[in-house]
């Protein structure tokens, strides 16, 4: 695809070159608008050849040189990168409702059915009614709790199959991304869909949503996308996704759904509302599984993130593994598991998490936003139609909120109000404001339980010095790129 965008560029040079002067001639004799300042960009592709595969970084760097606002352009689309706390402020609090908008996305709509999921989906009455079927019966904290029995069962499974190793090699990430797949489908779909085939379905999926697509960016050149193959990758994931969810659905209509709301998973929820009309518009099956689709999305990949970082980091830093070690001995006080009762009474478990966060990002460049009217942001003109990205990586490794960012510390949360719900612009792994994630409670009570039983049964030792590599892997959510493989030892 980069070969064919560059014979493309380079044949047509001359005359690009010439509208580019042209266009920017006309616009700085016809604007007085003052934009934040921009990274000189080539024509037509703008600053999409400085990205590389880590945009985040590059973006980051960026901000070190023109600010923490600035103004790129990927293509001929125009993107605000914000980069320091009052910047995202700015954008996800004061003028929250102008960047509440989506922008159209090509392999983002392929696959989550011309984007009428909860992500991706255009801000407006649409948008709201799904949010609100979300937060209400899909996510609300009763709910959550409801399914408490499945997040115990599936990480006692878990904790199971590592004694049952017997002290021989784990693979403790594949063990972590399988727990955090069978929690969502249990609680989802009712029951576990265990092979590799779906889990593959889903990284497929993940994987295209972190591929560039040309046509988003430059829709001269959508031809690209058809060439290089990325349309017809994403149809085809897309096809297999479809066909999937339709089983399911259909096996969920041909059963009796059980009384009451003990063993109702999110689709007997879904096809209820539908059923009843309960939020006065008809829920039709494409959306069911557009909101579906989205749980796994959010639900599997940034919690799996978050969990393989966190032991990650642990496994490198013993201290803070005995620290935590310690709490979750005094915690569970010889009991066979900790509960999730227990969990509150764990303030260095929450710490671990928190840092993870902040050092390891899961999205670290949230989704990005689009503005609906011109606004002023800290002194800048900021046009209507504007792309929006917040590095929320870049702002958790600000040097003048945190000191020495690059380490981990997880006693810097100890007594400290900074928390990731959305109200502290430190912390920002779940975005913020009305586009925030509305599953952080669902998400993270995993992680809690998960990492608090993982240390409390069991003393893990590294296999190899690769295990130690923290890379990073590409693509829209950030995974470790080495899996983490260690002899694990029930705690005496």
């Amino acid at each position: 695809m980069a070969f064919i965008l560059q014979i493309f560029i380079f044949s047509s040079f001359p005359f690009i070159l010439a509208l580019y002067f042209l266009k920017s001639y006309l616009s700085s004799s016809t604007s007085h608008k003052n934009l934040p300042p921009s990274p000189p960009r080539l024509p037509l592709i703008g600053n999409l050849h400085q990205l590389g595969s880590s945009p985040h970084r590059v973006l980051q760097a960026m901000a070190q040189t023109h600010g923490p606002l600035i103004l790129i352009h990927l293509g001929t689309v125009p993107v605000l990168v914000a980069s320091s706390v009052d910047a995202a402020r700015e954008i996800m609090k004061t003028h929250d409702l102008v960047f509440s908008n989506r922008p159209h996305l090509n392999i983002a709509s392929r696959i989550f059915y011309a984007s009428k999921d909860i992500a991706f989906s255009q801000y407006g009455e649409y948008w709201r009614q799904i949010k609100s079927i979300a937060v209400l019966h899909l996510l609300s904290n009763k709910r959550v709790q409801s399914y408490r029995h499945v997040r115990e069962e599936e990480t006692r499974l878990m904790l199971k199959k590592i004694q049952q190793a017997n002290q021989s090699i784990v693979n403790l990430s594949e063990l972590l991304i399988s727990l955090t797949n069978n929690v969502v489908c249990r609680v989802a779909l009712g029951k576990r869909y265990e092979g590799r085939k779906f889990k593959n379905l889903l990284e497929k999926m993940v994987e295209l949503l972190g591929c560039f697509s040309v046509g988003s960016y430059i829709p001269s050149l959508r031809w690209v996308d058809r060439f290089s193959g990325l349309e017809r990758k994403a149809d085809a994931v897309a096809k297999e996704l479809d066909e999937f969810f339709e089983a399911v659905i259909d096996e969920h209509v041909n059963r009796k759904l059980g009384e009451g709301s003990e063993g109702r998973d999110l689709v007997d929820i879904l096809l209820e509302i539908q059923r009843d009309n309960v939020m006065g518009f008809h829920l039709e099956k494409e959306m069911i599984k557009a909101i579906i689709l989205d749980m796994f999305a959010a639900g599997t990949d940034t919690t799996f993130s978050n969990l393989e970082w966190a032991m990650a980091e642990l496994l490198r830093h013993p201290r803070a593994m005995k620290e935590l070690q310690q709490e979750a001995l005094k915690v569970g006080q010889g009991r066979p598991m900790i509960a999730e009762d227990d969990l509150e009474e764990m303030p260095y478990l929450q710490a671990v998490l928190k840092e993870t966060l902040r050092l390891h990002t899961p999205l670290p460049l949230l989704l990005p936003r689009e503005s609906t009217q011109d606004v002023k942001l800290l002194g800048y003109d900021i046009p209507s139609g504007t792309q929006v990205y917040i590095n929320a990586w870049a702002i958790a490794r600000d040097l003048s909120k945190w000191e020495a960012p690059e380490e981990f510390r997880p006693e810097r949360f100890l007594n400290n109000p900074i928390d990731y719900k959305g109200f502290h612009f430190e912390l920002l792994p779940f975005g913020a404001g009305r586009r925030g994630c509305p599953g952080i409670q669902f998400g993270m009570v995993v992680n809690k339980l998960v990492l608090a039983n993982l240390v409390y049964k069991f003393d893990f030792s590294l296999i190899g010095e690769e295990c130690l590599d923290m890379s990073e892997t590409n693509g829209v959510t950030v995974h470790k790129k080495c899996p983490i493989l260690v002899l694990a030892t029930p705690c005496s």
